[in-house]
């Protein structure tokens, strides 16, 4: 798979599950002060969702180029926007909207944000993303998921475009054939992969067991563990390896990790960033595994977010305290 490098990225965390204002930055994160005009600076909210700004820089053409994504939209309306205002951050440069999954943690400030643009913007988004879902529990209680409104989306600028293969970014002229499908196309330049499906290989990474669909509506309701929709982003940089950002990784952060470096045979991993999904009652006992896998793929860095939960987050630390990174809302990863 022809990706090729980038000289530098920057991920800022919108929204995260926590926000720890008294860490301190260094040579790799950003933290965002607590004062300003010698006052104590408006604090951006935690919430529990996820959603990231991605910068990258690269030489192409022979002139250094920029792009600017904008990964998942978080748990609330307004939260990203506040954030992004708090922060900042401006939002109105963003050239594409990438979907993670169709759950409500990482979809729900979507319309805000289209609002916010004010302008059309493609949306890349697995097909399954926009299924009805339902939580079913062990005792028999059950709850319907927020979802994707399709019609919503159009009529406030995003432009869908419903992938469930690899796909590449920057979205250009260059890298489209005449059937809007990411091939080839004269100049290449493709510099993230939106890795679409991930296959399941490991044998301790499960999904998502309690997750259901609807069939016909909602009293036909068949199993739907796997999340085929959730997909990750992949960067290769320059003489340090592969930088994966994930949402929930409910597909399973080692199964990520494998398929990142069988499509782009690259092998050395640099930095995993996001949601492991090790958190919550049937997810625990893959924390082991996912240690001993993690290891074995020697990240450089590894900067557990959102649903990875307090306890394989303190593992990490333990096992890899020269590696992790603790991640907080307004945090600038520069790598």
């Amino acid at each position: 798979m022809n990706l090729q490098e980038i000289d530098s990225a920057k991920i800022t965390i919108l929204v995260d599950n926590i926000i720890d204002r008294l860490l301190p930055s260094s040579s790799v994160v950003i933290r965002p002060s607590m004062t300003s005009n010698q006052r104590i600076a408006e604090s951006p909210i935690a919430e529990h969702g996820f959603s990231a700004i991605l910068d990258i820089a690269y030489t192409h053409d022979k002139a250094t180029k920029t792009n600017k994504f904008l990964f998942d939209t978080g748990v609330s309306k307004d939260g990203i926007v506040h954030n992004s205002n708090v922060l900042g951050v401006n939002l109105t440069d963003i050239e594409t909207i990438i979907l993670s999954h169709g759950h409500f943690d990482h979809i729900s400030g979507l319309i805000s944000i289209l609002e916010k643009i004010g302008k059309p913007i493609e949306i890349i988004v697995h097909p399954e993303a926009f299924l009805k879902r339902w939580l079913i529990f062990p005792n028999g209680n059950k709850a319907r998921l927020d979802f994707l409104n399709e019609e919503e989306i159009l009529q406030s600028g995003g432009i869908i475009r419903k992938l469930d293969k690899i796909s590449f970014l920057p979205r250009t002229e260059n890298n489209l054939d005449e059937n809007d499908s990411y091939a080839v196309k004269n100049i290449v330049n493709n510099r993230v992969i939106v890795t679409g499906e991930i296959p399941r290989v490991t044998e301790f990474e499960k999904g998502f067991p309690l997750q259901y669909k609807e069939e016909k509506n909602e009293f036909d309701l068949v199993p739907d563990p796997l999340v085929n929709d959730d997909q990750a982003l992949v960067m290769n940089i320059k003489n340090k390896g592969l930088l994966i950002l994930t949402g929930c990784g409910h597909a399973g952060i080692i199964n990520t990790i494998k398929y990142a470096k069988k499509v782009t045979g690259v092998r050395k991993i640099y930095s995993v960033i996001g949601g492991f999904h090790l958190s919550g009652q049937g997810y625990e006992e893959c924390i082991p595994f996912t240690i001993t896998e993690l290891k074995r793929e020697n990240p450089r860095y590894v900067v557990p977010c959102h649903c990875t939960g307090w306890k394989a987050s303190n593992e990490i630390i333990n096992a890899m305290p020269e590696k992790f990174i603790q991640p907080s809302v307004g945090s600038i990863f520069c790598f």
